[in-house]
């Protein structure tokens, strides 16, 4: 029998007889590798492990550490959860079913509406699945053998894709009775499948088309082990109790009301917050030499075109007429800021300029995607524009680094950066995009900062460097964004005199930190759990008199907290004082001063702190000098 050579990740090679599978190659690298491989790789392609290596290649085994495998198994508890499905309802119809991060789903047509108990036993079908140890078997046939076999199935869904398919040869993968359509590769049979979990259900259209069938969608999750799936399980508990939309109603911090589906309101203590990081980003900018303005919400059409996003973004705009003209409402502030910049002649000793704003724009949302704050249909950017010369470039881009890397410290934030490069729908110039994509690379480089590089998937505009903050809990969000953009100057017309009495063209920076005013409050409760460090809570401190005759020093003691612009509450209530240090808790209150006889006596107050408990007694004036320290330093 022939020999082959294969080389593997370390560029170590290994010598096997032709015909050896993947999974005889992991087990030949060591047993406990063996038993961890779900699939793997020959020469950069994914397959089962049961594929036969014929000559000599490079190859990867695929284990559920990697994102791949994570993947490939729960693209597999996918299609287990389709044959359970299946069987307790045979008449449903099977649309598709990914893997999704930290799980997968699977859309159904059904003939009622599923129910929480519906999912227990689906569950225990997929357990006797996964008992019965069925292969994933790889087959392939023509695109008119599939659609034949799915009409006879009666899976509409399923012809329909086929239907529309430009391949000639469709490939399925079936386990037991149960067949489905899809590339692969799979674990290499059901029993892999131990540690699983039947999420939630919810309603899905076909196609993600809001005017097909309404389907039924299935979540769920799945491990390797068990031991993870129960600290997954307890990290989504932990998520849950910090969802923002739970302690907004709670702490009375926001609402999204009927009459407005994705329109925020904020409540007298959300506009606390919200005050407080607009007044802290005021006072940032001020300090690195930028100007606030403030553009209309409506513009002309005519704008749109010019800006380029008539082309690239209508479907997500908001249109009125006014005076028989057409208008769009502002998805995004670029544009009112171009016209900022063009209202006056300006000299390349001015350059850069560097104006911000805090400015509302919409968007138009399909219902489906509307998350509390975190995906709303008119939000407030904190956006700015940095219009500068070409030799400035990347002294400006490390500028803004430095600026957001501040900002996200302030709030206890890592983050990591991925750089974004060239759509297939830019505008501009290749020469144009490798200039401004080369000065993000340099930039960053010159910090030392590691970056992921996503290819195609920068602004329409131009290529960005994007910020991703990790919360308390792990996730993460991306909020700030830095876009170089050599085109929207070009399409406005934007010049400066240069030093030799000539019109030049500047180059541009589209900038946000926070991203969106109300999607960051909504990522800072989640973060603090509702717990806002004092500069941010709504009340900074809670005074408790332990009894009514204890309310007029309670009084004194809250106007002089007044007085020292500290935000303060007196729970004058009629009842015990343990109660109502359990409801400051649970209000979050970073501070509570506690008064009575002894320290009205002494002109002190008992200080409990939210984070530590009783800390005793204390001056008035020490207590107000050290919380004005701790607002004042943001800490």
């Amino acid at each position: 029998m022939s020999k082959i050579k294969v080389t593997l990740p370390d560029n170590s090679v290994r010598e096997y007889d032709a015909g050896a599978t993947v999974k005889d190659v992991a087990f030949d690298i060591s047993p406990r590798l063996g038993k961890a491989a779900l699939a793997g790789k020959i020469n950069g392609v994914s397959v089962d492990l049961s594929k036969t290596i014929e000559e000599d290649a490079a190859v990867e085994i695929i284990t559920f550490d990697s994102d791949e495998g994570k993947h490939i198994f729960r693209h597999s508890a996918a299609h287990i959860m389709a044959q359970a499905v299946k069987r307790l309802f045979p008449e449903a119809k099977l649309a598709f079913g990914p893997a999704i991060e930290n799980g997968f789903y699977y859309d159904f047509d059904l003939p009622r509406s599923l129910t929480p108990d519906d999912l227990e036993k689906i569950e225990a079908e997929m357990k006797k699945i996964v008992k019965e140890k069925y292969g994933f078997e790889h087959r392939k046939m023509s695109k008119q053998e599939a659609i034949k076999m799915e009409k006879e199935r009666g899976e509409v869904y399923k012809v329909e894709f086929f239907e529309e398919l430009e391949d000639d040869t469709v490939s399925f993968y079936a386990q037991g009775e149960f067949s489905d359509l899809c590339t692969g590769p799979h674990i290499p049979h059901t029993g892999y499948l131990k540690a699983f979990k039947l999420m939630k259900i919810a309603g899905a259209y076909w196609r993600g088309d809001e005017k097909r069938e309404m389907l039924q969608r299935i979540y769920g999750t799945a491990f390797d082990k068990q031991s993870k799936l129960d600290a997954y399980l307890e990290w989504l508990e932990e998520a849950a109790k910090r969802d923002h939309r739970k302690l907004g109603k709670e702490l009375d911090l926001f609402s999204i009301l009927e009459e407005g589906p994705g329109f925020p309101f904020f409540h007298p203590k959300g506009m606390v917050i919200r005050n407080g990081l607009e007044d802290f980003w005021r006072q940032a900018h001020v300090e690195r030499g930028y100007q606030e303005v403030k553009t209309p919400i409506i513009l002309n059409e005519q704008l749109w075109h010019t800006s380029g996003h008539w082309d690239h973004y209508k479907e997500n705009m908001y249109f009125t007429k006014i005076d028989e003209e057409d208008y769009a409402v502002k998805p995004m502030n670029c544009p009112g800021g171009m016209l900022m910049y063009k209202r006056r002649l300006h000299s390349y000793r001015d350059l850069p300029v560097r104006v911000g704003e805090l400015g509302l724009v919409h968007r138009h949302e399909m219902s489906g995607a509307l998350h509390g704050l975190m995906r709303v249909r008119c939000f407030t950017q904190d956006d700015a524009h940095i219009f500068m010369r070409p030799d400035q470039i990347k002294e400006e881009i490390v500028g803004v680094i430095d600026f957001i890397d501040y900002v996200y410290n302030v709030f206890g934030f890592n983050y990591h950066v991925e750089l974004s490069t060239r759509p297939e729908d830019a505008m501009g110039s290749d020469q144009d995009w490798e200039t401004a994509t080369t000065a993000l690379e340099e930039a960053l480089q010159e910090k030392g900062m590691d970056y992921i590089v996503n290819e195609g998937d920068g602004a329409f505009y131009g290529p960005k460097i994007d910020f991703h903050l990790e919360d308390s809990l792990g996730r993460t969000w991306q909020c700030g964004t830095i876009q170089l953009d050599f085109q929207m100057p070009e399409r406005f017309d934007l010049t400066y005199v240069g030093q030799d009495g000539e019109k030049h063209r500047p180059v541009m920076i589209h900038r946000v930190i926070f991203g969106s005013i109300e999607r960051f409050i909504g990522i800072l409760t989640e973060h603090y759990a509702g717990a806002f460090p004092a500069w941010l809570a709504p009340v900074q401190v809670k005074v408790i008199p332990i009894a009514e005759r204890h309310q007029d020093y309670a009084q004194k003691v809250a106007d002089q907290l007044m007085a020292n612009d500290i935000r303060v509450e007196i729970d004058a209530r009629s009842e015990k004082v343990g109660y109502k240090i359990r409801e400051a808790q649970m209000q979050k209150n970073p501070y509570m001063l506690i008064v009575g006889d002894q320290e009205e006596e002494n002109g002190t107050v008992g200080v409990r702190k939210r984070s530590e408990g009783d800390i005793g007694a204390m001056e008035l004036d020490k207590f107000i000098t050290d919380i004005i320290e701790e607002i004042k330093e943001k800490k």
